[in-house]
């Protein structure tokens, strides 16, 4: 005779099969966050800077401070969903710097994208490359950059010749393993150097060039990952780890303070950008082929 401690254990294990698979396969699933309507997203611009900006609140003539434009204002088209070769695309103008951002936060998670570079430059990158970026663990108001056009994050620098570099926004800041400047020279990752603090508080630098620069050639869509578990992140791009970091934290007062989660942003800077396949997927680890990384 099946004695009731075992049926009760057979139950359990049948009740728990189903939901531990549904775990599995959800963590499988991607999310796409890119519609014709951006209806995942909202907008804010600051300004169209000038050549001469200094990291100063920008005025008027007469002196007085020029309000930004704000909150999901767009009359110029700065963000505008284009549809290429039958799916949606993400045209960022650039002419105004600011940002779409998600209107959900996210933690833990693996975020997939293409890009490609338009045509169109504007002041103040004239004569500079062409700029934009992916900001994740975004929290708080935007405009507290230098800038004046972005959330407290983390940057994923999506630039010519810079896919995957990182910038600290804000009072952000993070450990990537990389190699220590000097002199005039770059912070310049390396996933065989140690972790170094880099941004806001104690640290070596508020920059890192990425490791190798794997972007497509110009006019191609140059694939981008961003994976982020924990305090953790990597930046990926075309297949190749160009960055690692941890202890991902801002600085407040002196004091750090994790920074895990948020939305992401997708900069515009002065430069006309495409994104497509946009996509997202919740993950329960760093995935197993990535973790020696942090090791």
């Amino acid at each position: 005779m099946t004695k009731p401690s075992n049926l009760i254990a057979g139950f359990v294990a049948l009740v728990l099969i189903p939901l531990s698979l549904t775990s599995f396969f959800a963590e499988k699933e991607w999310t796409s966050l890119l519609d014709k309507d951006l209806s995942q997203w909202e907008r804010y611009l600051s300004y169209r800077h000038k050549d001469d900006y200094n990291g100063d609140l920008p005025k008027e003539a007469n002196g007085e401070l020029t309000v930004p434009i704000g909150y999901n204002k767009d009359e110029s088209k700065v963000f505008s969903v284009v549809e290429q070769d039958g799916e949606p695309v993400l045209r960022i103008s650039g002419e105004v710097y600011g940002c779409v951002f998600t209107k959900q936060e996210y933690e833990n998670y693996h975020l997939k994208l293409k890009v490609k570079w338009g045509e169109k430059k504007w002041v103040p990158r004239m004569e500079k490359l062409k700029d934009s970026g992916i900001l994740y663990h975004s929290i708080g108001e935007a405009g507290v950059d230098y800038w004046r056009a972005w959330m407290l994050s983390q940057e994923f620098q999506v630039m010519e010749g810079h896919m995957g570099d990182y910038w600290n926004i804000a009072n952000s800041a993070i450990d990537i393993r990389a190699f220590i400047p000097e002199g005039r020279m770059n912070t310049v990752a390396s996933a065989r150097q140690d972790f170094v603090p880099i941004g806001s508080g104690k640290s070596i630098d508020s920059f890192c060039l990425r490791s190798e620069d794997h972007e497509s050639p110009n006019g191609e869509w140059t694939d981008l990952e961003l994976i982020c578990y924990g305090d953790k992140s990597l930046h990926i791009v075309n297949g190749h780890v160009v960055m690692v970091l941890q202890n991902s934290r801002y600085v407040e007062n002196e004091k750090s303070i994790p920074l895990t989660k948020g939305k992401i942003q997708l900069q515009s800077e002065a430069a006309e950008v495409f994104y497509k396949d946009i996509k997202i997927r919740s993950i329960s680890e760093m995935p197993k082929k990535y973790a020696s990384y942090f090791m």
